[in-house]
């Protein structure tokens, strides 16, 4: 899987199913996501990694957020409440189409098409904040520790980067599957069994490995929290990173 191909299967799916592509949801396909419903998840997340970073006394508003991967914009418009400006990217043009129609935020929010595999469009200390939740893990690893370095570079000294990455298949069929089998035959079955309109890849980092991109990169991780997601047969990793 190469980045271009990534980046097909997103714009495919941000065609189809957009909201559905951003939070899989069974019940949800098919254009089901009702949009406050949508939005909501979204301050509901915002407000636990707030809360996080206010128990770690760090700050909890900020002047420019950058929202990486922003898909349809709902974790754009909930730190948009607690932010200046919210600057949210994304590699699939109609995701971004469909964040800027659903927008609320009063023009705090800026949405921006990034089709490269790194952040050469900002300059070095530009954001306060990094968020990303559910994108790094779709993306092959090399573009996962590149964004990494990235997401260093462009946070200012002292900023805060809220990171979450899949660690591991959990022993479920699909973890197995996820484990042993080769990536073409689970794209197969999730584009002709499941019938998604592209498949969606899955890539584990280990945190050992995170927080040795990131000191690479002059960051630190000051917390982490690991949890198994049964929805997606994964094991996922949340951490929060300070940039020395």
């Amino acid at each position: 899987m190469t980045f271009d191909q990534v980046r097909r299967d997103w714009t495919r799916l941000g065609e189809a199913d957009p909201l559905w592509a951003v939070h899989v949801a069974p019940d949800k396909r098919g254009g089901r996501w009702e949009v406050d419903q949508f939005l909501e998840l979204g301050r509901q997340d915002v407000a636990i990694a707030r809360e996080w970073l206010a128990r770690l006394d760090l700050p909890v508003t900020w002047r420019r957020v950058l929202d990486f991967g922003c898909g349809a914009g709902r974790l754009s418009q909930a730190l948009a409440e607690h932010a200046d400006e919210v600057v949210g990217v994304d590699v699939s043009p109609p995701m971004l189409s469909t964040a800027e129609n659903l927008d609320r935020s009063g023009g705090k929010c800026r949405f921006v098409h990034n089709d490269t595999p790194d952040l050469h469009r900002f300059p070095d200390g530009d954001f306060d904040l990094v968020y990303t939740e559910l994108v790094l893990q779709h993306l092959p690893r090399t573009a996962i520790e590149g964004y990494l370095a990235e997401f260093m570079r462009v946070l200012r000294p002292g900023g805060v980067a809220v990171l979450q990455c899949t660690t591991s298949p959990l022993w479920t069929l699909r973890g197995v599957l996820w484990r042993f089998a080769p990536y073409r035959l689970v794209a197969w079955g999730q584009r002709v069994v499941l019938r998604y309109p592209a498949p969606m890849r899955m890539t584990a980092l280990a945190p050992d490995r995170l927080r040795a991109v990131v000191a690479e990169h002059g960051g630190e991780v000051v917390d982490s929290v690991s949890e198994d997601i049964p929805v997606s047969h994964w094991r996922s990793t949340r951490y929060v990173v300070r940039k020395r």
